[in-house]
């Protein structure tokens, strides 16, 4: 059985296996523990029995007013482990603690427009897509000239501080922002 567990800035050392995956978007250390030490509520692992990790998630809260919410920096499973529920998992614990620790009213993450299966997760979660941001994630490959290339989705799911449901819009894949 594995273990649900805080992320420790020890395990920095050993989550190449889940970092080194085309979906996942990598920091510098100091990004990593910066969240460790600032939001450590919201940031876990997945381990298996024997220590190996399967997953994280980083989190953080951010926002003012009716606009203050928990949001999903980082989250992946490394690819042996995926289909087995982790996500949802980690997610249901941000989402936990986001609401009564954070009192936030929402929870929110960007994904990549084409990464279907991770937007089909997430509305399965629960989530619903708010709007469309242009050109979000970018590529420095040849040809890009630092211009970014790919659009993300800003998905939020409602928790319990916004019982009126503000958070989702029905319209959301037609709001195209910059």
């Amino acid at each position: 059985m594995s273990v649900l567990r805080p992320f420790r800035a020890a395990d920095l050392f050993k989550f190449n296996n889940i970092n080194l995956d085309v979906w996942t978007e990598t920091y510098d250390l100091a990004f990593y523990l910066n969240y460790l030490a600032t939001w450590p509520d919201l940031c876990c692992v997945q381990a298996s029995p024997g220590g190996r990790l399967m997953g994280y998630i980083l989190g953080n809260a951010e926002g003012a007013n009716t606009e203050w919410h928990g949001h999903v920096t980082a989250l992946s499973v490394a690819p042996e482990y995926r289909r087995l529920g982790l996500a949802r998992r980690m997610t249901a614990l941000l989402e936990r603690s986001a609401d009564a620790t954070y009192r936030a009213f929402f929870v929110d993450l960007f994904v990549r427009c084409s990464n279907g299966v991770a937007v089909a997760m997430y509305e399965g979660m629960g989530y619903s897509v708010w709007r469309r941001l242009r050109e979000y994630y970018g590529s420095l490959g040849v040809g890009s000239r630092g211009r970014d290339e790919e659009d993300a989705f800003d998905m939020r799911k409602p928790l319990s501080k916004d019982p009126g449901r503000r958070s989702v819009r029905a319209n959301g894949r037609d709001m195209i922002v910059q």
